[in-house]
């Protein structure tokens, strides 16, 4: 274990280095605040030799940052900031240490929510929560990826990935031409989806769209038609249930960006991978494998990126949460269309119902 702080020979907290000082002068010019004050405590407990005391009040300060900051303080986050993460890098070290007994004891039981938390706590890990565009349900869990067990509904898919994979490439072999951009824009589109609106370099084709079958699409992919029979559908006005190929060109990137409502979750099964693709969803990044599915909240900020010289291709289907009950599953419908019909005509963008 590690030893606690020892306090130094008082002689030495006489000894003010010229660091130090030009770190207290510095505070001491700027205006008073919560910030101010933090620093100046925690320099002071850092004098005292109180090292762990200090970075966590250093820690807090960086929490409570001026809206504006003149660069001339840049010393004095650096050092906040040196200190705050020398200390967590310790307290890793401490916390493996008096952890590793119960890690042994528990082998067998699944302990990555706690990992996680524990990531966090380190500040290793980034906290994201579900932020949809459109509609939020609270008390819904905030998970990244979703334990694929909850959805047997997929094996059907993954089985068929094969057959899916052969389908898709046949209807790419007619063209750029019979695909569609996932990102439309009238006007100018947010800067973000610049090099994506209108754009093939993000293309799809649409079996199932904004919550009805596009019958000339799956009349040319039967056997994808087939697999799909079983996937339960998420009824969403004007959303879903949704089933495309999604395609992503070469070195090309998704920016991070959040969906519509935390009732539904999103599926991928992944058919064409080459190397150099991936995939974020809040703090967790993965890897698509071909014919091995996994389900995601949307709502949570996610990206993808293609960095291969070759397309990446992933059928994409929406469905329920599953810790939805019937009766919301039905209110949720029922909301849906009810906004629709209150708004008529009005573009789904300026209602909230696209991301």
């Amino acid at each position: 274990m590690l030893a606690r702080d020892d306090a130094p020979e008082s002689s030495s907290l006489n000894v003010i280095s010229s660091e130090d000082l030009q770190l207290r002068r510095l505070v001491e010019a700027m205006e008073p605040g919560d910030f101010r004050t933090l620093m100046q405590s925690a320099l002071q407990l850092e004098a005292q030799g109180d090292r762990r005391a200090a970075a966590a009040t250093y820690r807090t300060a960086l929490q409570r940052l001026p809206r504006f900051m003149s660069p001339s303080l840049k010393p004095v986050l650096d050092h906040a900031k040196a200190r705050s993460e020398a200390n967590d890098a310790e307290l890793e070290t401490f916390l493996a240490e008096r952890l590793a007994g119960l890690r042994a004891r528990h082998h067998n039981a699944r302990l990555d929510r706690v990992d996680k938390g524990l990531d966090i706590l380190l500040r290793k890990r980034r906290v994201y929560r579900p932020q949809p565009s459109f509609m939020y349900l609270p008390q819904l869990p905030a998970i990244e990826f979703y334990d694929r067990d909850l959805f047997p509904w997929l094996d059907a898919l993954e089985a068929a990935t094969a057959d899916i994979r052969a389908e898709l490439l046949q209807v790419l072999a007619g063209g750029p031409q019979t695909l569609e951009p996932y990102v439309t824009v009238d006007g100018a589109p947010q800067a973000r989806w610049a090099q994506l609106a209108n754009s093939r370099r993000w293309g799809v084709f649409y079996l199932w769209k904004a919550g009805a079958p596009v019958a000339e699409n799956l009349a040319r992919c039967p056997k994808t038609a087939k697999a799909l029979e079983g996937w339960p559908q998420c009824r969403l006005e004007g959303t879903g249930p949704s089933a495309v190929f999604s395609i992503l060109e070469p070195h090309t990137r998704i920016p991070p960006h959040v969906g519509v409502n935390n009732a539904r979750l999103i599926a991928h099964i992944p058919l064409v991978v080459p190397a150099g693709c991936g995939f974020r969803v809040g703090a967790e990044t993965r890897e698509w494998e071909p014919g091995k599915a996994f389900v995601f909240d949307d709502t949570i900020e996610h990206e993808a990126w293609n960095d291969s010289d070759q397309p990446r291709a992933v059928l994409i289907v929406d469905c329920w949460n599953p810790y939805l009950s019937e009766a919301e599953r039905e209110m949720v419908t029922e909301m849906t269309a009810g906004v629709s019909e209150y708004y008529g005509d009005l573009p789904a963008y300026a209602r909230g119902a696209e991301g």
